[in-house]
């Protein structure tokens, strides 16, 4: 055939009717038009390739080769990448929430360290996590190896097996009954991002730049040089949830680690299921948990001037930008291979698009109920689950509100202690209600490594301890999302185990070893040996009245005293620890007429009727307790100026060389404060406080009842200006100027040079040794610099040291000089610079810095920060006993907040002062105490607490 005749057949078959679904399957015609036979042309990918006239008889035969040669499967052409790439995204969006389960059989763990040889723990009291948190086995033994539980028994019969499979012997540990539990799970931490110390170019908590960065990451500003990894594994901790800060409403997502450090010695190999990692040289998801960081209420206001109104509105603005982002993703994954542009992403909401998905744990810092309930709203309109409120201070009063979440009831991380409108019943009223109570560090904020002593408060104010237990173990894995591998002593979970040296709710409870990956993590631990009694478990306190009390008032409670009598009889009494009386053995009864003591001793007749009797169930009459170093009685709410004093005039900032104005923190004293009145009825019948100054001069202190009503009140100020109080270093001074220019201002002020008025008259009653002086410092360095001061210029100066984390290293040199020293924190935490050689205490040292202090002949006091922790010094002088009873007798313990501080703080520079007594039934060393009746300084009658 010509070519022009083959053209001109195309262009026929082009134009041809067709005759079948095939279009390239019609009649074949000749030049003249006359039907010759069939035309069929072969397709691939749509497009005719070949093309034959066939004759009919042909035509079937030719149908099932061609049908063989369709439908054998020859490859697909390649996907663009853009394609395939964007398949891979869809997968990993698609896969739904994590949904690990446990698994026993699991006999070695992703974080397993080659070397590392098995732990057979012996003898225990273990408490398993499991039956509620009610499960006890005791002589009970745990088999660690392989960075897991192998086994739990009790026979070594039970580890036979094991014993002959190991490669390596076990190191077997007797533990002589020793309580053994999971590792702590800290649910809100921000160590190794807010580093101790804390240095400007290491601190990477919050960014300043806007209110909402979900985008931004708590994995990236991680610190490994933080101070506070060993002191948190002393405590107990062996995994954190590290969050970003609270200064916006969403801080950046969160990560969780483990506090052992790694040999790569990076964020990254100190990360437990990290949801991304690096893989064959490629970032990949590795679908687990993604959690992230969101905030309301006061914080934001503070940092960006974002009322609940316009957090709440950045909140929807930010969920609908990822609303958007989810709904385009999932419109592209719908038809992959016909998308001609990339996998829609945005970096700064795709974890806002994946919260929406139900991939990430959301973590919630909230204190209000309105708080709360924009948060459940906004979850509903979005439709995200929320993992936990953390704070959430106020939750107590709306669980119900709570349980209207989107996707199910999350859960409640506090602090036992530290809220204006909170109370020491909230976990109990949560817990009762149904809701898994977490207790958290917020680390800095409160050291982690004493995480325990925040369940174990719970415990003393009614919360179970099988739920105070879980608060720090199983209920905090299973909001982290790794209840699978922790949280619980089982067979196939990680081999994070500590052991105690007593009850852990016990007071003053410790950690004897840490266990991380199965690897003991306290390198030659000091162990104080505990007596019985602590290691029994303690009932908690019943406070159904109380709590009863704190819900129906929403929060506001009337905490003045309701009864009171002249006369009392307090029977089955103890102990007895006040001067001036001669009591030997066990008191039994002690008589209280018109506000003082009249008899003491089982022989103490009454007549029938005229006195009200008290049952103290084998408690202790003492003197009332003191506390300092807060602004108690002078701020009410910490972060509303208003209900402050005020910040105190420092005469050496505003002029220079001073005017000799001097301020009396009396003249602006506040009564009927609700940590007051919570610190009253917890035994502290006194306060001593000084104005609120970030400079060198703070001004004179006062003495106070913390149960008057008004500063005219019979009592209610003491002694109006008992000491003179600086700041040399710390952390609540600005330091405009250096150390050694404020040295060299008071040793001229010392010296009445450039003074004038009642500055003048304080400073040489101070170097007079008629007026003590309290300076604030933390460094050994400045302790050392005044230490020399007092020799050489002012060798009568009566000179405290309040805070004095550095001051054991220089004990013998304070003794030596009667130089005493207020210890604030009892259990010091190297927050700053200054305060960075601490003596931190059991397990890592064998004293405690009250215990080393005092030991050297030094006399010490116990002193706090915040105006909420005044009503746990009984607790402070408690466990400063518990854990040096070979320093310190019951009485001894007890002066560290009553006589000593009297004499630190000037009191006795006076008459005696009077700071009342107080009356407790049960063991005043034990978390079970209880106030039952107190005498406030002053007065005649006693306030009766049944």
């Amino acid at each position: 055939m010509s070519a022009q005749a083959r053209s001109r057949r195309a262009a026929d078959i082009e134009k041809a009717p067709l005759y079948t679904d095939n279009p390239y399957d019609h009649e074949e015609v000749d030049d003249s038009g006359k039907k010759k036979g069939h035309a069929f042309a072969y397709t691939v990918n749509g497009r005719p390739v070949l093309s034959l006239v066939m004759h009919p008889v042909l035509l079937s035969l030719a149908t099932l080769v061609l049908f063989g040669y369709l439908n054998f499967p020859w490859p697909d052409s390649p996907l663009p990448d853009h394609v395939q790439e964007g398949i891979k995204r869809c997968e990993a969006i698609k896969a739904g929430p994590p949904n690990h389960q446990p698994n026993a059989d699991r006999k070695t763990s992703d974080r397993f360290v080659k070397g590392t040889r098995p732990v057979w723990l012996k003898n225990g009291t273990v408490w398993t996590g499991e039956k509620r948190g009610e499960q006890v086995l005791h002589e009970t033994s745990v088999w660690l190896e392989g960075g897991v539980i192998r086994r739990v028994g009790k026979e070594d019969g039970d580890f036979a097996d094991l014993v002959a499979s190991s490669k390596d012997k076990a190191e077997e540990v007797n533990l002589h009954g020793a309580w053994v539990t999971p590792g702590i799970v800290d649910l809100h931490s921000h160590l190794a991002v807010d580093p101790s110390p804390n240095l400007r170019g290491s601190d990477s908590t919050n960014s300043w730049k806007q209110a909402a960065q979900p985008w931004l990451r708590s994995l990236d500003g991680f610190n490994t040089h933080d101070q506070a990894f060993n002191l948190s594994i002393a405590g107990g901790i062996t995994t954190m949830l590290v969050l970003p800060g609270s200064a916006g409403n969403i801080g950046g997502q969160a990560f969780t680690f483990k506090p052992r450090w790694t040999e790569e010695n990076t964020p990254q190999s100190m990360q437990v299921e990290p949801p991304f990692v690096i893989r064959n040289g490629t970032w990949e998801r590795t679908g687990a948990w993604r959690h992230i960081k969101h905030a309301c209420g006061e914080n934001p206001l503070r940092v960006y001037g974002n009322t609940r109104m316009d957090s709440a509105w950045d909140f929807r603005k930010t969920y609908d930008a990822g609303r958007k982002l989810k709904e385009k993703q999932d419109a592209w994954c719908a038809a992959p291979k016909e998308q001609k542009e990339a996998f829609p992403d945005d970096l700064q909401f795709e974890a806002v698009a994946d919260i929406i998905r139900g991939n990430v744990k959301v973590n919630i810092h909230c204190y209000e109920t309105v708080d709360l309930n924009d948060m459940v709203r906004i979850s509903n309109e979005f439709q995200f689950p929320i993992s936990s409120f953390h704070h959430a201070h106020e939750a107590y009063l709306v669980p119900d509100l709570l349980k209207q979440t989107w996707g199910g009831t999350p859960g409640v991380a506090i602090f036992a202690n530290n809220a204006y409108r909170g109370t020491p019943y909230a976990a109990k009223i949560l817990a009762d209600a149904g809701l898994s109570v977490v207790h958290k560090s917020d680390h800095p904020v409160l050291d982690s490594r004493y995480l325990i002593y925040e369940a174990a408060q719970s415990h003393a104010f009614g919360l179970n301890f099988s739920e105070a237990l879980s608060s720090v173990t199983t209920h905090s894995a299973k909001i982290a999302g790794l209840d699978h591998r922790m949280g619980y002593i089982r067979p196939g979970y990680d081999a994070d185990v500590v052991v105690w040296d007593s009850f852990p709710l016990a007071i003053g409870a410790t950690p004897k070893q840490t266990y991380i990956d199965g690897i003991p993590q306290i390198i030659h631990p000091h162990v104080q040996e505990k007596p019985k009694d602590a290691q029994k478990i303690s009932p908690a306190g019943d406070y159904d009245k109380e709590v009863a009390e704190a819900v129906a008032a929403r929060g506001d409670p009337d905490l003045r005293p309701k009864h009171k009598s002249k006369r009392v009889l307090f029977e089955n009494v103890e102990g007895f620890y006040l001067d001036g009386f001669d009591v030997q053995g066990v008191p039994g009864r002690v008589v209280v007429d018109g506000g003082e003591i009249t008899c003491v001793g089982k022989d103490c007749a009454v007549t029938s009727g005229e006195h009200e009797t008290v049952d103290l169930k084998g408690g202790s009459l003492l003197p009332g307790l003191i506390s300092t170093g807060s602004a108690l009685g002078l701020v009410e709410i910490a972060q509303e100026e208003s209900t402050w004093d005020g910040v105190a005039y420092d005469p050496v900032h505003e002029k220079g060389l001073l005017e000799g104005i001097l301020v009396r923190g009396a003249d602006g004293a506040r009564f009927g404060g609700k940590d007051l009145l919570m610190a009253y009825r917890e035994g502290v019948t006194t306060g001593v406080t000084w104005p609120v100054s970030g400079g060198l001069v703070a001004g004179l202190a006062y003495s106070f009842s913390t149960s008057a009503e008004h500063p005219l009140a019979k009592g209610a100020i003491g002694h109006p200006g008992p000491a003179l109080v600086l700041t040399l270093s710390g952390w609540t001074t600005d330091m405009t100027e250096s150390v050694s220019t404020r040295i060299a201002l008071l040793r001229k002020m010392l010296a009445g040079e450039g003074v004038k008025g009642e500055l003048a008259e304080a400073f040489k009653r101070a170097a007079s040794g008629e007026l003590r002086l309290v300076v604030q410092v933390s460094s050994a360095d400045q302790i050392a610099a005044l230490i020399r001061l007092k020799q050489n210029d002012a060798k009568k100066l009566k000179l405290t040291i309040f805070a004095g984390e550095e001051a054991w290293m220089l004990a013998d040199e304070l003794a030596k000089e009667d130089i005493g020293v207020i210890v604030a924190n009892p259990r010091p935490f190297p927050a700053f610079w200054d305060s960075r050689r601490i003596l931190p205490g059991p397990p890592l040292s064998n004293h405690t810095l009250p215990s080393y202090l005092a030991s050297r002949g030094v006399t010490v006091g116990l002193g706090i920060h915040e105006e909420c922790d005044a009503r746990l010094a009984r607790f402070e002088a408690a466990w400063a006993y518990t854990a040096a009873p070979h320093v310190f007798s019951k009485k001894q313990a007890v002066d560290l907040v009553s006589g000593n501080l009297e004499k630190l703080l000037g009191l006795d520079l006076k008459s005696k002062a009077d700071t009342g007594f107080v009356a407790y039934e049960g063991d005043f060393f034990s978390f079970q105490g209880r106030v039952r009746a107190s005498r406030a300084p002053g007065q005649e009658d006693m306030h009766l607490f049944l």
